[in-house]
């Protein structure tokens, strides 16, 4: 049952792992007594982690449970506070200005000067600048609204710093200010969720006024009991298999490494396929279901095998398609060795280090036309890497 204003939104740690799980989300237990938390304490979750790992889905899956409306700010790079807080609407103030033309003609009739009919008209701002004309946008409409809200302010890392700043009158007071109206403050705290992928370092302000939680693609076990809860249609054998093939393919040095939602995509995949039993041949055939990048395509083409059955292989390098040959190899000459490529684990590590986009990007501090042409083992030198030795070959 949903909870009223008046009752807390779950009863216990417990409450939360059962109602997450009967709408389809597995919660394990420091996920679980997080979101406990916040809820007790009214205060903003701050979810960070790889792209895929649940993050906006705890959102929607937290209004479901508590039978709030849910309002979404989607951010972006150049987005301003008139999209994230407020508008007036522009268009209805003309309109009402046209309608109204006779009555403010009526206003300054009798004004001896232009100055004094100016006057008469400044003091009707008011009228034109009220909540009549207020457009809300998602931060203004959950502090204002008089339902209560789950708030979901989904990768917030794409948003500039300046985003950031409007954020903390909101996530530390839950209120608006509107310098032509006033301050408008929450009657019913929104239940506040912030997501970030990791593409940029959020600032200390910002994360002292949340509660802070790292997602991370979960174990073997869990990862199961997620396909499991999405009823995917997979046998439970052929669905224990796939989530080791995909825990295999994150041990690669992809670009983007499957999520969670992709290994339920592949399983209903399999599934609509009647695939009872894994082989190598139908996973090369939908690994495009959770491979977006050619080249990480033709990298787990070649792993496959081994993650499926070792005694068992794919066509190697220069297999033939409807007739077409396409060579996925580089082809070198005696003696040219192919670069080693970096651990996945030990790259996806290195992204999320601390002040890891202070080095190295264009107008750093001390970051030199030497610093800046000098690649590291990150996505970015490694698709740099691949883009030479292309022009090269």
């Amino acid at each position: 049952m949903p909870a009223t204003p008046d009752s807390p939104a779950f009863a216990s740690v417990d409450d939360v792992t059962e109602r997450f799980a009967a709408h389809g989300y597995i919660a394990d237990r420091r996920l679980a007594t997080t979101v406990y938390l916040q809820t007790r304490l009214d205060k903003p979750l701050l979810l960070e982690g790889p792209a895929g790992v649940g993050k906006t889905e705890l959102a929607k899956t937290l209004a479901a449970a508590t039978g709030r409306r849910l309002l979404r700010l989607q951010c972006y790079e150049g987005q301003d506070e008139s999209r994230a807080l407020y508008e007036w609407d522009y268009g209805k103030q003309l309109l009402y200005t046209q309608m109204l033309r006779e009555k403010i003609g009526d206003l300054t009739a009798d004004a001896p000067d232009l100055a004094s009919a100016v006057h008469r008209i400044e003091e009707q701002d008011s009228v034109f600048f009220s909540d009549r004309f207020l457009a809300p946008r998602p931060l203004l409409d959950a502090v204002r609204g008089e339902q209560p809200a789950v708030l979901l302010i989904d990768e917030v890392d794409r948003a500039d710093e300046a985003l950031e700043a409007v954020l903390l009158e909101c996530l530390a007071e839950y209120q608006v200010s509107v310098p032509e109206i006033g301050t408008y403050t929450a009657t019913i705290p929104p239940y506040v969720v912030l997501t970030s992928n990791n593409t940029r370092d959020l600032s200390a302000a910002l994360k002292r006024r949340c509660l802070h939680l790292f997602l991370d693609y979960p174990d073997a076990e869990r990862e199961l009991e997620i396909v499991r809860a999405k009823d995917t249609g997979l046998p439970e054998a052929a669905a224990r298999h796939l989530v080791d093939v995909v825990r295999g393919l994150r041990e690669l040095p992809l670009r983007k490494s499957p999520s969670i939602s992709e290994t339920v995509d592949w399983a209903r995949t399999l599934a609509v396929l009647g695939v009872d039993e894994l082989d190598p041949a139908i996973l090369a055939d939908t690994a495009n279901v959770v491979l977006k990048y050619e080249r990480d395509l033709h990298r787990a083409l070649d792993v496959l095998p081994r993650l499926v059955d070792p005694n068992r292989t794919l066509p190697g390098p220069g297999h033939h398609h409807d007739g077409h040959h396409h060579d996925h190899g580089h082809h070198h000459g005696p003696g040219h060795a192919e670069p080693e490529e970096p651990d996945g684990r030990a790259v996806r590590a290195a992204m999320d280090r601390q002040g890891r986009h202070d080095e190295g990007y264009y107008g750093a501090p001390g970051a030199g036309p030497a610093h800046r042409a000098t690649t590291g083992t990150g996505q970015g030198a490694r698709s740099f890497a691949a883009v030479a030795r292309r022009r090269t070959d």
